[in-house]
C-alpha cells in the first residue's frame, strides 16, 4: 500500500483543492480531537497554504461530539501551530518582524451541551425515521448543530476515516453529526447503531446510521466540502480525497476497508487489546473492544490493557456508574426502566459489553470484558466489567501465541479484526 510523502501531500493539495473555490469565503474547518490518529500539522499547514490567502477567513472547530473540550493550547499543538505561528503581529516596530501565519485563525471547541451554542436547522419526521431505520425506530427528531456555522459560508471537514462501531465507517458527514451536533440526533442514531449491534455495523459501508447522518447533513444551509484521508496507526498516510462530504467519504471508506481491516483465520479465547495513550478514558478506550469483538471466541476474554487510564468518562461517568455495562437486550427488555437515560450512553454501554442475551432476568454476555487500568476493582464490579491489576500483566507473554488462541494487539482501537 503506497505511503504518501510530505511533498506528495503538498502537491496533492495544490492540485486537488482549488483555491479559487474558497476566494472571499469565510471557511470553518472542522477537525477531530486528539483521540484520532491524524497528521494534522502537515495537513492543516498544506490546507492553509493552499486556501489561506484566497479565503476571507479560516477558523477551526473541533468536532468533539460529547468528548471533553480541549484547551486552546492543546488544539494549537494538535494542528502544529507554534507560538510564533499564532503571533498577532509585530512585537516591535522593526519591519523584519513577521506576523504569524495562523495569526487570524480562531480555534473553537464544539459545545454539545450548551443550548445557547446550538441552532435548530430542521427535523427528521416519524415517516423519515421509519424509512431510514427500516422500521426499527419511529419518532420525530429535531436536528440541531453548532450555531457558529451561521458565521461562515463554507464548512470544510478535515478528518480521517476508520471502521466505526456506530456508523460503519467514520468520517464525512459524521463530523457534523455527532461531531458538532446537539444531543437529540446523536442519541437517536447511536441507539439505532446499538440495536443493530457493533458486530453487525462496524466496517459495513452502507448502514441505516450512515443514512441518518447523510440525511441530516442535507439540512445544513452552508456549502459543505470535505478532505478525507486514510492514515495508518503509525501515522503514515495512504490516501487523500476532496469533494462533497458524501463523495470524499465514499472513496475513503473504500480504501479504509483495504487498509484498516485485518482478516483472521481463527477466533481467539484470549485477546490483550492495548489502549494507546490518546484513549484517556474508557469512553474512547472502548474502541479496544469494538474493533476486536468479532474475533473473540464464544466465552472468551478480551482484556482492555490501559495502565494509564483513570476515568470511565469525564462527561458521562456518573450515568455509566448508575447503568453499568450490559448487552443490548438487558436494556430493550427493560425499556421502561432505561428509556429516559441518554440513548447515546446506553449505546456506549452495549458496545463495550458486546453481544449476548438477557432472558428471565439472567444476562449472558458472549465475551468476558476485563479492564486492566487504574480504575479500581470495586468500580469495575459496580459497572459490570472484570478487573485485572495492570501491574500483573506481562504484555510480552501474550505475543506470538496466535496458534494457541491468544492474540496481542499492541495499539488497538483503529484496526478492525474480522474472521475470514
Amino acid at each position: 500500500m503506497k505511503i504518501l510523502t510530505d511533498a506528495e501531500v503538498r502537491e496533492w493539495f495544490a492540485r486537488e483543492v482549488p483555491s479559487n473555490v474558497f476566494a472571499g469565503q469565510r471557511v470553518l474547518v472542522i477537525v477531530p480531537d486528539s483521540t484520532r490518529t491524524a497528521p494534522l500539522p502537515l495537513l492543516f499547514s498544506a490546507l492553509h497554504d493552499q486556501i489561506g490567502s484566497a479565503a476571507k477567513q479560516v477558523d477551526v472547530l473541533v468536532a468533539l461530539g460529547t468528548h471533553p473540550p480541549m484547551p486552546e493550547a492543546a488544539i494549537a499543538k494538535m494542528l502544529g501551530m507554534s507560538d510564533s505561528d499564532r503571533a498577532p503581529g509585530p512585537l516591535t516596530r522593526s519591519a523584519s518582524e513577521a506576523r504569524g501565519k495562523y495569526a487570524n485563525v480562531r480555534l473553537f471547541n464544539h459545545e454539545w451541551n450548551n443550548p445557547a451554542r446550538l441552532t435548530t436547522i430542521g427535523s427528521l419526521t416519524k415517516a423519515d425515521t421509519e424509512a431510514i431505520t427500516e422500521g426499527r425506530m419511529s419518532l420525530d427528531v429535531p436536528v440541531t448543530i453548532n450555531s457558529r456555522i451561521a458565521d461562515y459560508d463554507t464548512l470544510l471537514v478535515l478528518g480521517p476515516v476508520f471502521p466505526h462501531e456506530v456508523v460503519g465507517f467514520s468520517g464525512g458527514n459524521k463530523y457534523y453529526f455527532p461531531g458538532i451536533s446537539g444531543p437529540e440526533l446523536l442519541n437517536f442514531f447511536h441507539w439505532l447503531g446499538a440495536i443493530i449491534t457493533n458486530v453487525g455495523i462496524i466496517g459495513v459501508k452502507g448502514t441505516p446510521v450512515r443514512a441518518v447522518v447523510d440525511r441530516a447533513a442535507t439540512l445544513i444551509p452552508n456549502t459543505r466540502r470535505a478532505i478525507t484521508f486514510i492514515v495508518a496507526s503509525d501515522g503514515n498516510l495512504h490516501g487523500l480525497f476532496y469533494g462533497t462530504p458524501e463523495s470524499a467519504w465514499e472513496s475513503a471508506a473504500d480504501l479504509s476497508s483495504q487498509v484498516h481491516i485485518k482478516w483472521m483465520d481463527r477466533s481467539f479465547h484470549t485477546v490483550l487489546s492495548c489502549a494507546p495513550p490518546m484513549y484517556d478514558e474508557l469512553w474512547v478506550a472502548g474502541k479496544c473492544m469494538y474493533k476486536l469483538e468479532p474475533v473473540v471466541a464464544d466465552g472468551g476474554e478480551l482484556i482492555i490493557f490501559a495502565p494509564h487510564l483513570h476515568e470511565i468518562s469525564v462527561t458521562h461517568g456518573k450515568l455509566i456508574a448508575e447503568i453499568g455495562y450490559h448487552v443490548r437486550d438487558y436494556f430493550t427488555k427493560q425499556w421502561d426502566r432505561f428509556k429516559d437515560y441518554p440513548w447515546g450512553v446506553l449505546a456506549h454501554s452495549t458496545h463495550v459489553r458486546g453481544t449476548g442475551t438477557f432472558d428471565n432476568g439472567l444476562e449472558q454476555p458472549r465475551v468476558r470484558v476485563t479492564l486492566a487500568s487504574q480504575i479500581p476493582a470495586a468500580v469495575c464490579e459496580q459497572i459490570n466489567l472484570g478487573y485485572r491489576d495492570p501491574a500483573t500483566i506481562d504484555v510480552e507473554s501474550f505475543a506470538n501465541r496466535e496458534s494457541e488462541g491468544v492474540l496481542l494487539v499492541r495499539k488497538a482501537g483503529e484496526y478492525l479484526y474480522r474472521l475470514k
